[in-house]
């Protein structure tokens, strides 16, 4: 029975390190932590790169996973399993060189989580059989994304609390930070399509940019993080006052101003302009009017029961000119708002 647990251990471990350097075998040589990133990440330069390489990051994810368990299941007893000295020294470097990896491609992909509660299990095997380094404490702000690293203590820090991997290489960096803030960006568009949608623009601008060296490493540097505060924030220098402190209020008038303006006969040359380059009075007091009128009739657990949902589109209506299809649009935000 010891010998076919042992058996049975080597062949998982076997077909999980096999698993995992098959995942890894297209990217480009020299196969550094740049080309991993390219590879598992895309091309920053499209806004579509990081969802159309989501499957092979949740591949290199869940093929890690597998490699520890196999591992740790017969991590005491890899000699009485036939593996050399050499072996074994060769299996616990490739180990930890595809942890590092994970680490990097999330931090790269701004999809580090919080992992006590999704893999405790995981780090007891990793912290029993795996050496680690002690931990360092990098800022005075704990369990941050590098976005909030950025909005709370800066770039500087931010950078620092990268993995060496990508902290020594500039274009890493680089590559980085758009793709967190891209990551952002995708997440966060349903709840203010017309807000992120601008700030998609921007990091365009921005990496072009970068990409013509039109801009120094620095530069790029200084404008990629108001760009990420701008995201993290959603907020820009101009947001009138009655907008900061009300995300769901700030959506509804983001998405509002353009029509609004548009059906009254407003244009930006004919006046003052203020936040996102349109006047913003009507569209402003008509978003409050909004928020106020959701905030009256929404009935306790509303989303997904429709004649619930109609109780919010009946009162929109009127305050949307009788537009079904623009009450239908502007709903679709007021339903991904968490303050409603």
């Amino acid at each position: 029975m010891l010998q076919d647990r042992l058996t049975k251990g080597r062949e998982r471990l076997d077909n999980a390190l096999e698993a995992v350097a098959l995942l890894c075998e297209p990217v480009k040589p020299p196969k550094g932590e740049l080309e991993h990133i390219h590879y598992f990440c895309g091309n920053t330069e499209i806004d579509t790169a990081l969802a159309d390489h989501a499957p092979q990051r949740e591949a290199l994810y869940k093929a890690t996973v597998a490699l520890v368990r196999a591992y740790a299941n017969i991590a005491d007893d890899l000699a009485a399993a036939k593996y050399s000295v050499a072996e074994i020294a060769r299996i616990k470097r490739d180990l930890d060189r595809y942890l590092n990896l994970r680490e990097i491609i999330r931090k790269a992909s701004g999809e580090t989580l919080d992992l006590k509660a999704y893999e405790a299990d995981m780090r007891h095997l990793i912290d029993t059989y795996i050496q680690a380094d002690e931990p360092r404490k990098i800022s005075d702000f704990d369990n941050m994304g590098l976005l909030e690293l950025i909005v709370k203590s800066g770039i500087a820090a931010a950078i620092n609390s990268l993995p060496g991997g990508i902290r020594g290489n500039k274009n890493a960096v680089a590559e980085t930070i758009a793709n967190n803030v891209r990551s952002k960006i995708i997440k966060e568009h349903l709840n203010d399509p017309a807000f992120y949608d601008k700030m998609s623009v921007l990091l365009d601008e921005i990496l072009a940019d970068l990409q013509a060296k039109r801009i120094k490493y620095a530069e790029y540097l200084k404008r990629v993080a108001e760009l990420a505060k701008k995201v993290q924030t959603g907020l820009v220098d101009d947001t009138p006052e009655p907008l900061k402190k009300s995300p769901a209020l700030r959506a509804i008038y983001n998405n509002l101003q353009q029509d609004i303006a548009a059906k009254k006969g407003f244009r930006p040359s004919e006046g003052p302009t203020s936040y996102m380059g349109v006047i913003p009075d009507l569209p402003l007091e008509l978003a409050v009017k909004i928020d106020a009128a959701v905030r009256r009739v929404r009935p306790d657990d509303w989303r997904g029961t429709i004649t619930k949902e109609k109780e919010i589109k009946r009162a929109l209506l009127p305050l949307l000119h009788d537009d079904v299809q623009e009450v239908e649009r502007i709903f679709l935000i007021i339903k991904a708002q968490k303050e409603y």
